[in-house]
């Protein structure tokens, strides 16, 4: 959870992260002050209660749900949520890092200059 939190994984610190793990909880593990909820299914599987999670939101378009598991993922897509497998989502949140990492400020000016070269160069 340090890692989504961290990393800013889930965009605005506004988003609201629900984590669900199957069984019952161990507050060894639990940072009070992260805002990201942890659910444990108890009774239920973790997939069971993720089910549960989507089909009671007011919202599903709004919702992200990130597994590996086929039947999560399609009964997700299927409520009309989006669904991204684990590897993707890491990969696309830290792809989307380090674009956003170097973002050269050009003046109106300049880049002006480098299209007028550009056009030199290449339209002749």
């Amino acid at each position: 959870m340090d890692l989504i939190r961290t990393n800013r994984l889930c965009g605005s610190s506004k988003n609201k992260v629900i984590v669900v793990f199957d069984g019952h909880q161990d507050n060894r593990y639990l940072n009070p002050d992260t805002k990201i909820d942890v659910v444990f299914s108890r009774k239920e599987s973790a997939d069971e209660r993720i089910k549960r999670i989507v089909a009671e939101s007011g919202n599903v378009k709004n919702i992200v749900v990130v597994s590996d598991d086929k039947e999560i993922k399609f009964f997700a897509r299927s409520s009309g949520a989006f669904v991204q497998g684990v590897e993707e989502f890491f990969n696309l949140k830290q792809k989307e890092k380090k674009e956003d990492s170097f973002k050269p400020e050009l003046t109106y000016s300049q880049m002006h200059k480098i299209n007028s070269e550009l056009r030199r160069i290449w339209l002749k």
